[in-house]
């Protein structure tokens, strides 16, 4: 594999675990790690900051990192751990006698102080309103969320931001928490997600500590709550939310929510609740727009130390659409393969890098055939899809033709919307919710749609 073969393993190596793996999990457990690949490839020694982490990373993740390294070079490398040397650390590697050098971005001790804060509040300190790429699709969101940062309190309580999977809520959930820390370092700030809530509710009804529970989460300064929607059908959690909902508005605490869907859009939410949600300001964060998804490329490429010219992330753009985290990972199949590879990042390289991910698009159904098929199918005409006709025996396949939309093509909720007669992007997140939610449900209209996606899929 000739020169820098050992570095380019495990980047590669990390790179394709960064996209596998979940963001959080990820950034506290293996993007810390150091390694020295042998020059021959027979040996790969990764450090850990402490004894605890070393024990952590071998029960949890060396068997991972192990298959990793062996797909990726195409036979076993043993893996070796390693309590990193604290003593005359050089920041820029681990001392080797013949061995490849991965940098070290921070000091373990550092690293570990990082962890520990991390867990206390749950944010990630990397992801900032200066690593957020803004555009027409999240400038609004972005100005209210740094002024809630900037005044917590005070207008825009609670702020309440929704939109698809992807676009970059929890950035921004977590952008706010550190602006504010860097503001306030006493203030009280909590990151979760909802499921957490819905869990930490669950222990104190079990272990009967609700004065606990009470104490955490009604002395916060700022709370931070991911994906709200988690909380239907749960009556117990929805009644302790609401209360602690009154109880941080009372002190002038700021909440901060994020959804999939608009307030009134919510299902199976007590009504109380959702008035609650609205009671502020309601932003949406769209997908992002062409010259907004080649920024994001650009600059994360710069984030990861290399250079993505503009010609390559205007083809990337273009041929991957629905959200930031589809560029992220396109980004790091690229990257990888360019690292491993020691090829320059052209479009033909990306090409190469893509080539699964572009086989899918050229062989990609189009909305108009979807609304063709489903007229078809429900004996309408095509033009009731794009029409202000509003009776069931239109709406109702208009609706599911939205739904396979979303689920079969690549295209935005905004663009699919343009293409249903110029209606609204949040008509069609409506629509996807309910026929998706129906379909968990409705055996009949499972059918349907299970005949209409195999009509569709040839």
């Amino acid at each position: 594999m000739g020169i820098g073969a050992g570095e380019s393993l495990w980047q590669a190596c990390i790179e394709q675990l960064a996209q596998e793996m979940p963001e959080q999990q990820f950034n506290t457990w293996i993007k810390p790690l150091s390694a020295i690949v042998s020059d021959d490839l027979s040996k790969v020694t990764i450090y850990v900051g402490n004894r605890f982490k070393l024990d952590w990373i071998r029960a949890q993740y060396s068997s991972r990192i192990a298959g990793m390294l062996e797909k990726i070079y195409g036979q076993n490398i043993p893996l070796e751990l390693a309590l990193a040397p604290r003593d005359n650390l050089p920041r820029t590697g681990f001392p080797s006698s013949g061995g490849q050098r991965q940098a070290i971005e921070e000091p373990p001790d550092l690293v570990e102080e990082k962890i520990l804060q991390g867990q206390r509040n749950r944010l990630n300190s990397a992801l900032t309103f200066d690593t957020l790429v803004e555009g027409s699709a999240n400038r609004m969101a972005r100005a209210a969320a740094m002024h809630v940062s900037d005044m917590p309190g005070h207008l825009y309580n609670p702020l309440f931001i929704y939109g698809g999977v992807g676009l970059g809520k929890t950035h921004l959930m977590h952008a706010i928490g550190n602006r504010l820390l860097a503001n306030r370092p006493l203030a009280k700030v909590l990151y979760i997600h909802a499921e957490q809530f819905v869990s930490d509710v669950v222990k104190a009804y079990q272990r009967k500590t609700f004065d606990e529970f009470k104490d955490h989460y009604h002395s916060l300064d700022l709370l931070l709550i991911d994906d709200v929607q988690f909380f239907a059908n749960k009556e117990r959690t929805q009644e302790e939310f609401f209360n602690a909902f009154e109880a941080l508005l009372a002190k002038k605490s700021h909440i901060v929510m994020t959804s999939d869907t608009y307030p009134k859009g919510l299902a199976d939410i007590h009504e109380r609740l959702v008035s609650r949600f609205d009671s502020g300001l309601t932003v949406a964060i769209e997908p992002p727009e062409l010259e907004m998804r080649v920024a994001i490329l650009i600059n994360k490429a710069k984030a990861e130390d290399s250079e993505m010219p503009e010609e390559v992330a205007f083809f990337v753009a273009k041929n991957v659409r629905s959200n930031v985290r589809e560029l992220e990972g396109a980004l790091r199949k690229i990257l990888a393969y360019s690292r491993f590879n020691q090829k320059e990042i052209s479009i033909q390289l990306a090409r190469e890098a893509l080539r699964d991910l572009l086989s899918i698009q050229n062989r990609q159904i189009s909305v108009e055939n979807i609304q063709k098929t489903v007229a078809d199918y429900y004996k309408i005409k095509i033009a009731d899809m794009y029409s202000k006709k509003r009776p069931a025996s239109i709406a109702r396949p208009r609706q599911i033709a939205m739904y396979l939309a979303k689920e079969l093509t690549q295209k935005s909720l905004p663009e699919i919307g343009e293409l249903f007669g110029g209606r609204d992007h949040t008509t069609v997140l409506h629509a996807v919710r309910k026929i998706g939610g129906e379909r968990q449900q409705l055996t009949e209209l499972n059918q349907q749609l299970h005949v209409l996606e195999q009509t569709l899929k040839g």
